[in-house]
């Protein structure tokens, strides 16, 4: 059975939506497989697309390892955790100086991953300015820092991911078509779980046995109520809602024994094309205004704060969760999309970076060696 895990410590790519575990029994596995070992096998960028939760973290490790960039650094980022004021400065970073807060010229992570792999998440979510420098650093193998004119060659192979179709963000003005083709070039698609039912059972019991054992020393099995109500489900969450309803039916379980009622699935439906008729929209948009007069006739406070968050909210939410296609939906600034959704709490506030000590050559061995992490192939 062949299997990939991610590795510990975990990046800093959306840890609480990854997969951590992928199986390969289902035809369409071995097929995603087969495309990623072809992937590996050069070395242009590379774009893998998914849903949430389907593993593409753990792909983009394993072409790294499968590569001839093995044994160097793989470092992965979030591109919707970076804030648009420091998503130019983590990347390429900085020279002493080049901004109020910039008290030590600071090394990007594309010098940082030096001879290996940048992986980038949510590469849709990266502010356009910082989407041209990107572009611009894939086809001279150069950075150059903010507060510098001098630029720095680099030697690394950028793998991004998107759970959203770019080419839709790039029809409505959020992501440079020119930058999306050159990631496209090699692209891996990921299929959903439930896409590939083959691969059930065989992760649900890998997760029963990676929970079972930190939980008690008596095995525990899926009785046949349960692997039915399994093998029914969706999985819109893919395969960290599947180790997640492991995880909580092993703590429900009695005598070691998983049956279907221990099982708690989430109240999500898969992605569905939906197609209002043009009578349906004007009848929507009718009970809106209507909604909006009696807010306003009853006084309610802050009418139009409260309902701009709740239309960039709810944006947010069916764009999945990616701020540039919210914004170009909108036909707002991502600015102003980030700003609401701090504000209502939706996402949270990025955490101020400590200022950066001056780089050693003893530094960045100890953090190539640090992120240079295996993957597990039993």
């Amino acid at each position: 059975m062949r299997l990939l895990t991610l590795p510990t410590p975990e990046s800093t790519a959306a840890p609480t939506e990854r997969a951590k575990a992928l199986l390969f029994e289902d035809p369409r596995s071995q097929e995603l497989l087969h495309r990623a070992r072809q992937v590996a096998a050069g070395d242009a960028a590379a774009l893998i697309t998914g849903e949430i939760g389907t593993g593409k973290e753990i792909i983009a490790r394993h072409v790294h390892e499968l590569s001839a960039r093995r044994g160097r650094p793989f470092l992965a980022v979030s591109c919707a955790a970076l804030s648009p004021a420091l998503a130019e400065s983590e990347l390429f970073g900085h020279e002493q100086g080049a901004s109020p807060k910039a008290l030590a010229m600071k090394h990007g992570l594309l010098e940082a991953a030096e001879g290996g792999t940048l992986y980038l998440d949510e590469i849709g979510d990266l502010p356009l300015g910082v989407q041209v420098k990107l572009l611009r650093a894939l086809e001279d193998r150069e950075v150059v820092r903010l507060g510098s004119r001098t630029p720095v060659p680099v030697d690394v192979r950028i793998i991004a991911a998107t759970n959203v179709p770019l080419n839709d963000v790039v029809a409505v003005g959020g992501f440079r078509e020119d930058l999306f083709s050159r990631l496209n070039g090699a692209a891996i698609p990921v299929p959903a779980l439930r896409e590939r039912p083959g691969d059930i059972l065989p992760l649900a019991r890998y997760f029963l046995g990676t929970y079972g054992r930190r939980l008690g020393p008596t095995p525990c099995v899926l009785t046949s109520s349960a692997v039915d109500r399994l093998l029914a489900h969706s999985w819109p969450g893919n395969i960290r809602e599947l180790e997640n309803v492991i995880h909580q039916a092993l703590l429900v379980c009695r005598a070691g024994r998983v049956t279907g009622k221990d099982l708690r699935f989430t109240s999500l439906r898969p992605k569905a094309a939906a197609i209002e008729p043009p009578g349906r929209i004007d009848g929507l948009m009718a009970t809106l205004e209507n909604t909006i007069a009696a807010l306003f006739d009853a006084s309610f406070p802050n009418v139009h704060e409260r309902v701009e968050e709740i239309v960039i909210r709810t944006a947010y939410r069916r764009c999945d969760r990616n701020l540039g296609l919210t914004a170009a939906r909108l036909g707002v600034s991502r600015d102003l999309v980030r700003a609401r959704l701090l504000q209502s709490g939706e996402i949270a506030q990025p955490s101020t970076p400590e200022p950066p000590a001056a780089p050693s050559k003893a530094g960045d061995a100890a953090r190539a060696a640090a992120t240079a992490l295996p993957i597990s192939l039993p």
